[in-house]
């Protein structure tokens, strides 16, 4: 480093180049997508706490999926929003590095609790007798703080090769917010450690987990046709394709995110591409559950029923 260089305190996120008009129609949007975000992942962790038939491992696993949901917006979003109307859309360094942390965190824990569903959807179906006694409570308990724990590690490992770095200038994000890969390009140094290693952890948490989902759902097709009985072979096709759907959706945007080659997506494609995992993935995980699972159906209705005054 030479000595007239000077580091970096603060950030400006450039987000998307629009508007004053645009700016504003997407703050309302944007905003009324945040809000069914916390209201839908909200109502799911309502239901599950209030409606004893819901104290079941899947719903266990998917009350920590919306709780990852909900952080994970929470974490992006306010800042995104803000910055819609504000000229001044700068960040300091330490917030900045926190962001990365903990959207990384939130993003690793949503992929190993995905295959912790998976999983518990194959014991389900393919090992009914043995349910219980496989995902009793203290191993369902296991799993959800391994997968938080885990999560948060490797997101540690990145913010700590980091750090390493020196920012000198430019201050530019051309981000909404201080995703890994944006933040790594203002980097003064060498940063191919940060890219191998982003690579492995794409490879671990992404890959992996995806190819464990996909043996798990392939013997549960399997399981499922062998099933006699057309209201068991719904039943169980009801669920499952739930639990897919959200798959498809997060993992299918991440791996083209962080492990397809970069020139094939620009950088406007890929502001898209994590505005989808940021906001629209948490949004809809609700939705496609409340809509394909007529256990969460039956207990909206049994709590409102409750409420209603006689």
């Amino acid at each position: 480093m030479t000595g007239n260089q000077t580091w970096v305190m603060e950030f400006i996120l450039l987000g998307f180049p629009l508007s004053p008009k645009m700016r504003v129609l997407l703050f309302g949007l944007f905003s009324l997508f945040f809000a069914f975000t916390l209201l839908g992942n909200g109502v799911i962790l309502g239901l599950i706490w209030l409606d004893s038939r819901l104290h079941t491992p899947m719903y266990f696993f998917l009350s920590h999926l919306a709780i990852v949901d909900i952080s994970y917006a929470s974490n992006n979003v306010p800042k995104m929003l803000a910055n819609l109307l504000n000229k001044k859309r700068t960040i300091s360094f330490a917030p900045c590095i926190m962001q990365t942390f903990l959207y990384m965190a939130f993003a690793h824990t949503e992929c190993l609790i995905l295959v912790m569903m998976s999983y518990d959807r194959y014991v389900a179906i393919c090992h009914p007798l043995h349910y219980s006694i496989i995902m009793s409570w203290r191993v369902c308990t296991v799993q959800a703080i391994t997968s938080w724990v885990c999560g948060s590690l490797l997101a540690l490992v990145h913010v700590v090769l980091i750090l390493r770095l020196p920012f000198c200038g430019p201050c530019e994000i051309n981000h909404f917010f201080c995703e890994l890969l944006s933040v790594l390009k203002l980097a003064c140094a060498d940063t191919r450690l940060n890219q191998v290693v982003i690579f492995a952890a794409s490879v671990f948490i992404l890959v992996g987990p995806l190819c464990l989902v996909l043996v798990s759902y392939t013997r549960i097709l399997i399981a499922i046709l062998r099933i006699q009985a057309a209201e068991g072979r719904r039943k169980a096709f009801s669920t499952c394709s739930s639990h897919l759907c959200v798959v498809g959706l997060f993992f299918g945007s991440a791996i083209v995110m962080y492990m397809a080659p970069k020139s094939q997506h620009p950088e406007e494609q890929q502001k898209v591409l994590s505005l989808f995992y940021s906001l629209f993935n948490p949004m809809l995980n609700p939705l496609i559950y409340s809509l394909r699972s007529a256990e969460v159906r039956g207990a909206l209705r049994r709590v409102l029923w409750k409420d209603r005054p006689m």
